[in-house]
């Protein structure tokens, strides 16, 4: 299953992305606000990929490897995956990118097309994103992406607070 976009083809991740996925979760600046997210080794990445594919296999949808479409570079990855939250499950909406993509609408443009793509596919579920007070492009991106800001929602985070982004919470009556 592929997305395409006018810039990015999205795509399930493959063994051959590995490498990718270690040096994207390997890189400091990446993981910057999620330090708990890092990965050590290619081992690491090898056990990660085995969980994206694993989510693959349960729900017919999981992290997608985000890549350029004109020179197939891999850029980043962006996806979705079923949370427990607050006694309900819902799609985490998550973007990680390696920091030579950043500041081209590269994690707009892939969230975006993630979202859209959930609504049309899985439409009756709510939308998560969390995010790290301090990281206000990744608070943008979730913004652009169609998700609103949810105060109420709040909590402590496995790194720190995290910032509520929803997208189809439901309201109490």
């Amino acid at each position: 299953m592929e997305i395409v976009t006018s810039r990015l083809t999205l795509r399930r991740p493959h063994p051959a992305d590995i490498d990718a996925v270690f040096a994207i979760h390997h890189d400091p600046e990446a993981c910057l606000h999620n330090p708990s997210d890092a990965l050590a080794t290619r081992a690491d990445a090898e056990e990660l990929f085995r969980l994206w594919d694993d989510r693959w296999r349960r729900h017919g949808f999981g992290y997608w490897t985000v890549r350029d479409r004109e020179s197939g570079e891999t850029l980043g990855f962006c996806g979705l995956k079923v949370v427990r939250f607050r006694d309900r499950e819902v799609l985490n909406l998550f973007y990680r990118l390696a920091p030579s993509a950043w500041g081209a609408g590269i994690a707009t443009e892939a969230a975006s097309a993630v979202v859209a793509w959930a609504g049309e596919h899985l439409s009756e579920w709510t939308i998560l994103a969390r995010v790290r007070p301090e990281n206000l492009a990744s608070q943008k991106v979730a913004l652009r992406a169609g998700l609103t800001r949810a105060e109420h929602l709040d909590e402590p985070g496995e790194d720190g607070p995290d910032e509520m982004f929803t997208l189809r919470w439901p309201t109490a009556h």
